[in-house]
C-alpha cells in the first residue's frame, strides 16, 4: 500500500530526514514515533504530497506521490493535530462542504455521508454547530471528514491529544474499527495509545529510522530475570558459561534481593533453572523479561 524509499529533506542547513525507508501493508495500523524535531511531521507532509523530498520517492498503491499528486491525495484521509474546523457551521454543513471540496458526486453523497456520520458516531449531532461540541466530538467530526471519501490510507496525527480518558477510549475504539476499511498511519507522543492501537511501530530519531518492529515481536523478549534469596559468589561465572549469553547485568530486585538480567538472543530460562537446581542456589524468582514500548523508545532515544 505505502512504499517509502530513501526519502531525505533538509531546510537550509538543518537535515530533517535522511534516507528514510519503510513499507506499510494493507490493513495495518502503524505507529510513527519520535521525539520533538525528529522528522515525523516532515515525513507525513512528504507522504501526503504537501512537501517534495530532496531525494527518494513515495508510492501509494503503486502511484508516485510527486508525479501523480491528485490521484494519490484522493486515496488519503488526513486528520491533523489541530483539525481545521469551522465552528460556525453545523456538522452536516461542514461535512457537505468537505464533500464538495473532494468532488464527491451527488449520486454518492448521501451514502458516503451516512457511512462517515455513523462510523464516527455523529448521527445525533448533525444539526449542532461545531462550536457547541465537546473536544471529543470535534475530534469525531475531524475523523468523519477524513473518512468521508472512503480513503484507502488514513493518517492520524495526535488524534487523542487533549481528550479526557473517556473520550480517548471512544476515539481508540473508533480508530480500531476504521482499520477494517483503511490502512492507518498513527502518529502520537502518547506511547500507551500507540501500544493499545497499533500493530507495528516505526521510530524516527534525528531524521533516521532507528526501529521498525511489530509490537508483538517487541514484547517477546528473550532476556531473563533471575532473583536469588542471597548473594552467590560464582553466579555470574556459572551463568556466563551458558550458550547464547550476550551479557549479564547485576542488579537489585524491587524488594532489594540480589538479581541479574541475562541478555540473550534465545530463551535461556531452562538452562538457568538447570544451573540453579544443580548448584542448589537459593532461587526466589526466574522469569522472561518483558520490554514495554516506553522502555524500548527511551533506550533508543538515549543512545541516539
Amino acid at each position: 500500500m505505502i512504499h517509502v524509499r530513501d526519502i531525505s529533506k533538509s531546510y537550509g542547513s538543518i537535515r530533517a530526514l535522511h534516507g528514510v525507508s519503510f513499507d506499510i501493508q494493507p490493513g495495518e495500523i502503524v505507529g510513527l514515533l519520535g521525539p520533538n524535531g525528529a522528522g515525523k511531521s516532515t515525513a507525513i507532509k512528504i507522504i501526503t504530497g504537501f512537501l517534495h523530498p530532496d531525494d527518494g520517492m513515495v508510492e501509494i498503491d503503486g502511484q508516485n506521490v510527486v508525479t501523480e499528486l491528485h490521484e494519490t491525495q484522493a486515496k488519503i484521509g488526513y486528520l491533523s493535530e489541530n483539525t481545521p474546523l469551522y465552528p460556525e457551521l453545523s456538522v452536516q454543513a461542514y461535512l457537505s462542504m468537505m464533500a464538495d471540496l473532494r468532488d464527491i458526486p451527488s449520486s454518492e453523497f448521501i451514502s458516503l455521508l451516512s457511512d462517515a456520520v455513523y462510523g464516527a458516531g455523529l448521527q445525533d449531532y448533525l444539526t449542532r454547530s461545531i462550536a457547541s461540541l465537546s473536544k471529543g466530538l470535534r475530534q469525531r467530526v475531524g475523523l468523519a471528514q477524513a473518512i468521508l471519501h472512503k480513503p484507502q490510507f488514513l493518517i492520524l496525527d495526535e488524534p487523542t491529544v487533549g481528550l479526557d480518558p473517556t473520550q480517548i477510549i471512544e476515539i481508540r475504539a473508533l480508530i480500531k474499527s476504521l482499520s477494517q476499511g483503511s490502512t492507518i498511519l498513527f502518529s502520537s507522543h502518547i506511547l500507551s495509545e500507540v501500544e493499545a492501537i497499533c500493530d507495528r511501530v516505526i521510530i524516527i530519531i534525528n531524521g533516521e529510522v532507528k526501529a521498525d518492529r511489530s509490537l508483538r515481536e517487541l514484547s517477546r523478549s528473550y532476556d531473563a530475570i533471575l532473583v536469588l534469596e542471597k548473594n552467590v559468589g560464582e553466579a555470574e561465572q556459572a551463568l556466563a558459561a551458558l550458550h547464547g549469553i550476550e551479557r549479564i547485568q547485576p542488579m537489585r530486585s524491587a524488594d532489594d534481593f540480589p538479581a541479574y538480567r541475562i541478555v540473550s538472543s534465545a530463551d535461556i530460562t531452562p538452562g538457568i533453572f538447570a544451573i540453579a537446581r544443580d548448584k542448589n542456589w537459593p532461587l526466589r524468582e526466574l522469569r522472561r523479561d518483558t520490554i514495554t514500548l516506553e522502555a524500548f523508545f527511551n533506550q533508543l532515544a538515549t543512545t541516539a
